[in-house]
């Protein structure tokens, strides 16, 4: 009597779950759906499939949140079903589910069932899994003929010939559908298909359903042809390529909807590397120059990402540079100056990888210029995207022809009469400190950084003060010791008392990365005398400073020099200097007592 308790005890959150699969409220609903494995844990495999998988099915009329959640968890129900022998039963829901009106339904059934189709023996995927595929391949509805195109690459390599050109046959009608959403999906999954059919049937099926996809009348299908496009000139050898695809790639590159383009741009590397090095020589290079002279900024920009990888993927080397020199940079050249930024930053993150592609002395004519002119450009991206490559420069001509040409632009940056300028060179400062050296850097650019820290906009002096944090964590503390702190300690006897201040807010965020003994023996006797000091910004500035630093110090040191110092402050006769020792000493107390 106990026991059957015990057990209808235990199965009464299972009948809960159940009653919520059917609840009118969607949130109830659909936490079921979530713990459905929990639900098929508890009544075994054998009702999970003669009770479970039918009620599932039976309820697919469902908002569309409970029915992706269903979708998704179906994927992951083979154990709980029984193992892959009994995986077919999965099949009725997730079929059902693959029609819905919903994309991401679909596109979930779909997922899962790619997961299923794994499981399935040879057996099964032609009599159950394949029959599904041509069911939905039929329907009358597009939604089930769209999800039916993801399902052909995962049938084809477990299917017997004869049912291969079924398959086939199936396909093609989809690429031919009259509705533009399944040709649209037959073109997004055509690539994949490919690559596990035979090259025969790529030939004889597959390249006249391309042709069509290519120039079909919707844009939104021929942009999607276009992936496929890398999938099939992979197959096939250079002659193919050039009788069968390389004609419609021209004129692909070339399509009126700036959309198709803009996808051969995208893809024009896949494309470079799929169709060979002499196939790129004779078609591709003339067709990359139209794409960087686009009249579209989003088709120019796709293009100029794709400069750097484009020009290291030209073979032979030996005709490499010229290509580039005759058909790229002139192109590059115009797009340096483009009216669009988003195109000039596309550029400015790949351009310096063309440096040690040319060489030294090209590099030096040519592209230096490129750099200089792309370094003040008013777009604060393209700059930073060509500091941020400085070191392919580098590497190629060198430290010293880089300080001769680039830094000088980079110092008038650092100078400019406009502190939003000046504030962006900053916030680059440290990226470049790394490219440069540390030798490099204390002879050209460390007195650049000490002077932003007196500059007349507070916005700069914070910055300039994070900079040098972000520097000594680069270049480390015995750098700091003999760089920027002397310079630092130097500002506190300055007449002017902002920069007093700011060698507290320096001492700020010096401390923690200097550590302890630098701390102690020489920070600490700045901030305690700069506690005398005649401004009351200054004094107060000193206890927040105090309350900083804290930690670091020994609890002797706190109680011998900082403790008197903060009670003195106590009694000082600005309100603010008070209130903030009073803080300071709380803190220092506390460190005393541990």
């Amino acid at each position: 009597m106990a026991t059957s308790e015990s057990a209808e005890d235990s199965l009464y959150p299972i009948a809960v779950l159940i009653d919520e699969l059917r609840n009118e409220d969607v949130q109830l609903r659909l936490n079921s759906i979530k713990k459905l494995s929990t639900i098929a844990l508890a009544l075994g495999v054998e009702r999970t499939r003669s009770e479970l998988i039918p009620f599932l099915t039976d309820t697919i009329y469902d908002e569309d949140e409970v029915l992706l959640a269903l979708a998704e968890q179906l994927g992951t129900f083979t154990q709980l079903v029984g193992g892959p022998e009994f995986v077919a039963c999965l099949l009725p829901p997730l079929e059902s589910l693959a029609t819905v009106e919903e994309t991401v339904v679909r596109d979930k059934a779909v997922e899962s069932l790619r997961k299923l189709s794994e499981e399935h023996s040879k057996e099964d995927m032609e009599n159950l899994f394949v029959a599904m595929v041509k069911r939905l391949a039929a329907g009358d509805w597009f939604t089930s003929r769209t999800s039916a195109c993801g399902l052909f690459s995962v049938s084809y390599p477990k299917s017997s010939a004869a049912v291969r050109q079924d398959l086939r046959n199936h396909f093609r009608n989809l690429c031919s559908d009259d509705t533009p959403m399944v040709r649209r999906a037959a073109a997004g999954k055509l690539g994949e298909l490919v690559k596990v059919t035979e090259i025969e049937h790529v030939k004889g099926d597959f390249i006249p359903m391309f042709i069509n996809l290519v120039s079909d009348e919707q844009d939104s299908v021929r942009l999607l042809a276009v992936e496929a496009c890398v999938a099939i000139a992979t197959l096939l050898s250079d002659e193919d390529t050039e009788a069968l695809i390389m004609p419609t790639l021209r004129n692909c590159a070339e399509d009126k909807s700036w959309r198709v383009r803009y996808m051969v741009a995208d893809k024009f590397t896949d494309l470079q590397e799929a169709v060979g090095p002499e196939l790129t020589s004779r078609d591709l290079v003339p067709a990359f120059q139209s794409l960087l002279k686009d009249c579209e900024a989003e088709v120019r920009a796709a293009a100029s990402h794709k400069v750097k990888v484009f020009c290291e993927n030209l073979k032979p080397e030996d005709s490499r540079e010229q290509l580039i020199m005759v058909n790229i940079l002139p192109c590059v050249k115009d797009l340096v100056i483009d009216a669009n930024q988003h195109v000039k930053s596309a550029l400015a993150s790949v351009i310096m990888g063309l440096s040690p592609i040319l060489g030294k002395d090209k590099t030096i004519e040519h592209m230096l210029p490129l750099f200089l002119t792309q370094l003040k450009d008013e777009c604060p991206e393209v700059r930073l995207n060509i500091i941020s490559n400085l070191d392919c420069v580098n590497t190629v001509i060198g430290i010293q022809q880089l300080s001769q040409s680039l830094l000088p632009a980079i110092v008038e940056l650092a100078e400019d009469s406009k502190w939003r300028v000046r504030l962006a060179i900053i916030e680059y400062m440290p990226l470049l400190a790394g490219q440069l050296g540390v030798d490099f850097f204390d002879e050209k650019l460390n007195g650049l950084c000490m002077t932003w820290l007196i500059d007349h906009v507070f916005a700069i002096r914070e910055a300039a003060t994070n900079n040098l944090k972000k520097l000594v964590e680069k270049f480390g503390k015995d750098w700091a010791n003999t760089q920027v702190i002397p310079k630092i300690l130097a500002m506190s006897r300055d007449s002017n008392y902002l920069h007093r201040m700011t060698c507290l807010f320096c001492i700020n965020v010096l401390a923690g990365v200097c550590g302890p003994e630098i701390t102690t023996r020489s920070l600490m006797p700045v901030i305690v005398s700069l506690a005398k000091d005649n401004v009351a910004n200054v004094r107060f500035n000193v206890a927040k400073t105090i309350s900083i630093v804290l930690p670091l110090i020994e609890p002797s040191i706190v109680k011998a020099e900082i403790k008197p110092c903060l009670v003195e402050m106590e009694t000082d006769t600005d309100i603010d200097v008070k209130f903030y020792a009073k803080e300071a000493l709380a803190s220092a107390d506390g460190i005393i007592n541990k």
